[in-house]
């Protein structure tokens, strides 16, 4: 388990949840439109009854076991981002701690900023080694099991997404268009800043942690 669950390992990961969080609510705030997942999210709250944040958890927490038993090897980390970004959307929300866009190009520019400040609780988070998202562990999974190309999966899972959480009365804006076209390049662009490799990192997962653990009871 070693130093990546050392205090400040731990403390960088949470707030790297928060940052990403952050950046998720200024692109909401934005009121253009939201992203592909949140589309989703807002769909599932509004269908449920539940906050936006509830919502990501509650789909996060379903992701995890598809990715589970899609043979995906889950990180502490991976279930860390599975509830601790959908409280924070929500106490961000909540509190009114960012705030509403009435007028679209500063809607815009909100977006874009949103978009960076996600790459950076992205680096924040995944720098730690403790695993990624649960959608990233869905698009994995989905690529080694019918070998596509990475793009065509992320697109159609988002797609799929994007058409429920709207079927679902999700907001649907060109914002919405901006967020599918820039995430990447926008989050790219953030890893270059800090000089973040996402290669470079190796990830430890729970299984391994477990059995770190037992060995070491045996042992002692």
């Amino acid at each position: 388990m070693g130093h990546k669950f050392s205090v400040f390992g731990i403390f960088r990961m949470i707030l790297g949840y928060f940052v990403f969080a952050a950046g998720i609510v200024l692109t909401i705030h934005a009121n253009i439109g939201l992203a592909p997942w949140d589309v989703f999210h807002q769909g599932l709250a509004n269908l449920l009854g539940i906050t936006i944040g509830q919502a990501s958890i509650l789909a996060g927490a379903f992701i995890v076991t598809v990715d589970f038993f899609a043979g995906e090897r889950i990180g502490w980390g991976t279930l860390g981002n599975m509830l601790f970004i959908g409280l924070f959307i929500d106490f961000l929300m909540l509190n009114q701690l960012i705030p509403e866009q009435q007028v679209f190009w500063a809607g815009v520019l909100q977006v874009m900023a949103g978009l960076f400040v996600i790459g950076i609780g992205t680096f924040l988070y995944m720098s730690v080694g403790l695993g990624s998202g649960p959608r990233d562990g869905l698009m994995v999974a989905l690529v080694k099991k019918t070998n596509r190309p990475v793009l065509l999966i992320r697109g159609t899972v988002e797609s799929l997404a994007l058409l429920l959480g709207w079927i679902l009365g999700g907001t649907v804006g060109l914002g919405t268009l901006i967020m599918a076209v820039l995430v990447g390049p926008m989050v790219q662009l953030a890893f270059r800043v800090v000089g973040f490799d996402v290669k470079a990192v190796r990830h430890s997962f729970i299984d391994e942690d477990l059995k770190m653990l037992r060995q070491r009871v045996k042992s002692s």
